[in-house]
C-alpha cells in the first residue's frame, strides 16, 4: 500500500510543479530556476507523503496524498520570485 502512496505523490508533486510552471499568471511571480521547481514538487510531496504514512498509518492513502498536496505546494511557493514591479524597497529598508 506503501508503493501507492509513494508513486501517487511523485505523481501528484510533478503535476503541481509542472503546472505552477505553465499556468501562473506571471503577475504572482516567477520562479527562479525551472529544473530546481520541477525538482522540488515531487521531492516535497514525497517528504509530505512520508510524513502523513508516518503519522497517520497504513490504509489513509487519500489523506496522504492530501498532505503530501500541501506540502509541494507550500515549498514550491518559497521558490516563486516577485516581480520587479512590487519589489520596490523604500530609502529606509
Amino acid at each position: 500500500m506503501i508503493l501507492w502512496e509513494v508513486l501517487g505523490s511523485v505523481l501528484v508533486g510533478l503535476a503541481v510543479s509542472y503546472g505552477a510552471l505553465h499556468w501562473l499568471p506571471e503577475r504572482y511571480g516567477q520562479f527562479r530556476s525551472r529544473a530546481l521547481t520541477l525538482a522540488t514538487g515531487p521531492v516535497a510531496a514525497l517528504f509530505g507523503a512520508l510524513l502523513a504514512h508516518s503519522v497517520l498509518g497504513p490504509g489513509q492513502t487519500p489523506a496522504v496524498l492530501a498532505v503530501s498536496l500541501g506540502v509541494a505546494v507550500a515549498l514550491l511557493s518559497l521558490l516563486l520570485r516577485q516581480g520587479d514591479h512590487s519589489a520596490r524597497r523604500s530609502a529606509t529598508a
